[in-house]
């Protein structure tokens, strides 16, 4: 682990060797952080549990994950990179899918009527943002939709990269590019909704964004175990499923 990974954690690490806690820590993909701030707090009222939410991109914290990151719970943006966790003994169950995402075309400046696919090959757009495909799965489905509609090789010139969909979104509200590919979750959130116009991308023109979570493993005598279990458990409830609803989750 790197010396900017290992402070990350060492706080959480820290805390780990003071003393056995039931406190667990969720890695959250950057698209479903707003849903689990709901989410935390519906648990924990319930639960009377505590909970920690560490955000990133799926691929970046599938890495840390590797690399021996203390998270309890992976809430990922697809189902490939927990299926990873999964056949290299990271889990003894294998991902379940909690909702199927929704991928969106947003722009601060460009109104909604005027807002489309094919507005992104004329000269007056010059960046386009999207999360990076090589680790975040809404930008796969970004570049497959800008495939199929045969607009690739007239913008890839044009596409700026955000480490998550969360820097995506930043570039985006900024006006530091004048379009680009998100969540619809992201664009419902309190923090977001009502910055600029969006239009919400047809599905059939990428493969569904099915987000799967893992439970990760621990030893049976872990003080986290019950506690993990119990939150993966509150993550397909009913309570949960309609905060996800609210957030364009289908």
């Amino acid at each position: 682990m790197n010396i900017q990974r290992f402070l990350l954690f060492l706080p959480l690490l820290l805390a780990g060797c003071s003393k056995p806690s039931e406190k667990i820590v969720i890695a959250t993909a950057a698209n479903v952080q707003y849903v689990m701030k709901e989410i935390k707090a519906e648990f924990e009222k319930e639960s009377g549990k505590e909970i920690d939410i560490v955000v990133g991109s799926s691929g970046k914290l599938t890495t840390q994950i590797r690399e021996g990151a203390p998270f309890d719970v992976f809430v990922s943006a697809d189902t490939k990179y927990p299926l990873e966790i999964f056949k290299n003994g990271g889990s003894e169950e294998q991902p379940k899918i909690y909702a199927l995402g929704t991928l969106v075309l947003w722009s601060k400046n460009i109104s909604k009527d005027s807002l489309s696919l094919g507005v992104l090959a004329d000269a007056k757009i010059k960046k386009i943002a999207l999360p990076n495909p090589e680790t975040a799965p809404y930008g796969v489905a970004a570049v497959e939709v800008l495939k199929a509609k045969n607009l690739f090789d007239k913008t890839k010139n044009k596409l700026v990269y955000g480490e998550s969909i969360a820097q995506t979104a930043q570039y985006i509200i900024s006006g530091n590019v004048e379009a680009g590919f998100n969540a619809l979750s992201i664009v419902l959130s309190p923090e977001m909704k009502g910055k600029g116009s969006y239009i919400t991308i047809d599905s059939t023109s990428h493969k569904p964004i099915e987000q799967a979570a893992i439970l990760l493993k621990h030893s049976k005598d872990s003080p986290k175990k019950e506690t993990s279990e119990q939150f993966y458990k509150f993550l397909f409830s009913t309570k949960a499923k309609a905060i996800f609803k609210r957030y364009g989750y289908k």
